[in-house]
């Protein structure tokens, strides 16, 4: 049975403290847009699974609440940064399964100001991390320096892409300013100001060689979809210029692969977003070669670059190369993160795999206004967690009666 996505809304993503709201306000107005979005009410809602990290068991049913107390199913989901996708993920399975026709994916996040932590890894603590492994390979082949974990880890696979192809520091920061320039256009944006590659370059270090305006921040928000099946979209008369098919959609865990070099460029998942990306297009029929628009987990600057080659969208080493020909950005092959991605959008992580998905339904509807992909009918979204998930899913524009 196909799964389309009926309905999104998301929240404007902000800097944590700054906005007098809890997680259950974020999911009421995210929710409540994405069931008007699609023309129907909670009660229609047969299941709900909510994603976050860093609230207590059972936020998922105190978030729903808000928008009825139906009883129905609230599953509570933590993949680390794939948890938006993870909720979408398993949205879609219901439907494709013929357990439920209409599901709504909430992902939230309420987080706390300063660099995002390690997974247990801060401080050292290796041991008792959930990541003690990925960590692991950064400190034998890196060491561990006093800088916040994971631009840390992710600083480290720059370093490794650098010293291995010859990226250089301009390349990771034209990836930066290329989502700076788009998130400009971005209602929905924790950050809009716009940055050429030399201001990148001058921010403040977090860790070589990656400044600030290169890591995505800590954010507030919410993010929603509604996920319908094919009869509940003709029963209801939902107009197919609104719906967007779930073409596929693939998850990976690590394999030995992630771990067998001693490379931080495989430990932050390039092996599992290669290993997702090809089970996507083996399940759609569908190649990066047919992809309009891209939402990828921009999380640091070079993860774009690694996304990139995992998503075949050029030959490994050759990222750098590819975003300074300006191959990813409006006017060239593809457009990537036209939202402006985790580094301008913000990343609360149970929102940003659903965040990316709500973009991609508003750029295959052509209803995207300013950031508009001309012509966009297939859209690939990448969420990655490090731990590790990693989520790749194709979508794909209805059109007709």
């Amino acid at each position: 049975m196909k799964a389309y996505v009926a309905g999104v809304g998301m929240t404007r993503f902000e800097k944590p403290e700054t906005r007098e709201w809890q997680y259950w306000d974020m999911v009421r107005e995210a929710g409540t847009a994405a069931l008007a979005d699609a023309g129907i009410s909670y009660d229609d809602v047969e299941q709900v699974p909510v994603g976050y990290c860093f609230q207590p068991s059972t936020a998922g049913q105190r978030a729903a609440y808000e928008l009825g107390l139906t009883g129905i199913p609230v599953y509570n989901v933590n993949n680390n940064c794939a948890t938006g996708s993870t909720a979408l993920m398993l949205a879609r399975q219901l439907v494709e399964g013929g357990a439920a026709d209409c599901v709504l994916a909430l992902g939230f996040e309420k987080m706390k100001r300063g660099s995002l932590g390690g997974g247990g890894a801060e401080g050292g603590d290796f041991a008792t991390s959930p990541v003690a492994r990925h960590y692991g390979v950064m400190a034998a082949r890196h060491g561990f320096e006093m800088t916040p974990p994971t631009a840390q880890i992710f600083g480290d696979a720059a370093r490794e892409h650098m010293e291995k192809y010859g990226t250089t520091e301009a390349q990771l920061a034209a990836v930066a300013a290329k989502n700076h320039r788009h998130s400009a256009h971005n209602p929905y944006a924790q950050f809009r100001d716009v940055y050429d590659v030399d201001d990148i370059l001058a921010a403040r270090v977090v860790h070589r060689p990656l400044t600030k305006l290169q890591c995505s921040p800590t954010s507030d928000g919410a993010a929603a979809a509604v996920v319908v099946s094919e009869r509940f979209a003709e029963e209801r008369g939902l107009g197919a210029a609104s719906l967007v098919e779930i073409v596929a959609q693939a998850m990976t865990t690590d394999t030995e692969e992630s771990f067998a070099a001693g490379s931080c460029i495989d430990v932050v998942g390039q092996p599992m977003s290669r290993a997702a990306a090809r089970q996507v297009y083996e399940r759609s029929g569908l190649g990066i070669e047919d992809v309009d628009v891209v939402e990828l987990h921009d999380c640091f600057s070079v993860n774009e670059l690694l996304t990139y080659e995992a998503l075949g969208m050029c030959a490994p080493g050759e990222s750098g190369k590819l975003v300074e020909s300006g191959a990813t950005t409006y006017g060239g092959r593809w457009v990537v993160n036209p939202s402006g991605g985790l580094i301008s959008k913000g990343h609360p992580l149970g929102a940003t795999g659903i965040a990316q998905v709500a973009e991609l339904v508003w750029q295959l509807r052509g209803t995207a206004e300013e950031r508009q992909v001309p012509g966009a009918e297939v859209g690939l979204a990448h969420n990655i967690g490090l731990g590790g998930a990693a989520v790749v899913t194709m979508l794909r524009a209805v059109r007709g009666g």
